[in-house]
Parts: structure tokens; sequence; C-alpha cells
């Protein structure tokens, strides 16, 4: 039980690192390409993602840890609970979402024929921390398929977690003068 209690912590230092690159980078990159990522949303999404769009790396610090805070939710009670799976499906959802959010960081890269802050480490610690996750999970009889795809609808909870996250970020620069 160990490894996987294990595996589970490893989230986080995962999110960490990954998120790490999009702090570093993303007020820059946002400076230099935020015009050209507009012109290519259609424009209903062009006024919802403006707002973000804008952020600076303070901002966009408060959303991470805002997200890091669920994280650290899931894995303390997926970790703890491990042995009665009270709280994996918690784990499961949020594991789902980084393995996801992996094909968004090569798609936009793909989209944008560039850069994007965050596809590095999405590629080379991510993936592959989510394919190795799943794979020693299942072979364990941690999970079954049953559980994963009753978990995946779960994954929409994310949006509104995301934008709270966010709009925190950009209430936290109102707070901060320049």
């Amino acid at each position: 039980m160990s490894e996987f209690v294990n595996l589970i912590w490893l989230l986080l230092v995962v999110f960490v690192f990954h998120d790490l690159e999009e702090i570093i980078t993303v007020e820059r990159w946002l400076g230099q390409k935020r015009a050209q990522v507009l012109h290519a949303l259609p424009g209903r999404l062009q006024k919802l993602m403006e707002p973000s769009l804008a952020m600076n790396t303070a901002q966009f610090a408060v959303a991470v840890t805002c997200i890091f805070a669920v994280l650290v939710a899931a894995v303390v009670l997926a970790a703890v609970t491990l042995p009665l799976g009270t709280y994996l499906p918690f784990f499961l959802v949020c594991l789902h979402v980084m393995f996801l959010h992996v094909f968004t960081h090569i798609g936009h890269t793909i989209a944008m024929r560039a850069y994007t802050p965050g596809v590095v480490t999405a590629v080379i610690l991510v993936l592959p921390y989510s394919v190795y996750t799943y794979v020693r999970l299942f072979e364990a009889g941690v999970i079954t398929w049953s559980l994963v795809w009753s978990t995946l609808p779960f994954c929409l909870l994310a949006v509104p977690i995301l934008y709270v996250a966010h709009w925190l970020g950009q209430a936290a620069g109102g707070l901060v003068s320049r």
C-alpha cells in the first residue's frame, strides 16, 4: 500500500513543477501572445477569457495556489484513507484532470505553432506520471474501469474551480498596489 500512497503524494510534486513552469513563463508569454490568443478565440470565448489573459505572475500564482489547495485536500484524504478507498474517487478526478490537461497544453502548442507555458512539464512530467499511476493502480486492482468511467464526469467540476481560482487571483491583484 505504501507504493500507492507515495504515488498519490507524488501528484503534488508533479503539479508544483508543472505550475512553476507556467508561473515563471506566463506573464511574459501573455505579453507577447495575448492578441494572437484572443484573435484565435470565438467572440463569446474572447470576452470570457480576456480577464485571465491579462493576469500578472502574482495573480496567476494566487490562482495556482487555490488549485493546489484542492489537490492537497484530495491527496491527503486519499492517502490517509487508501485502504478503505473512501476518497480515492476524489483523487482520481484530480488525476483525470491533470492527465487531460496535458492534451490542452499540446493542443494549444499546436494551434499557436509555438511554445506555450506549461507544455514542457506537461509532456515530460505530467503525462508519464499520470500514465504510470493509472497502470500501477490498475495492475494492483486498486482501481477498475468502472471506477474510472464513473469519476470522469466529475472532471467538469474543475471548470468552476478554475473560474473561482482565476477570479481570486484577479481580485488579489486589486489588493496589491503596483
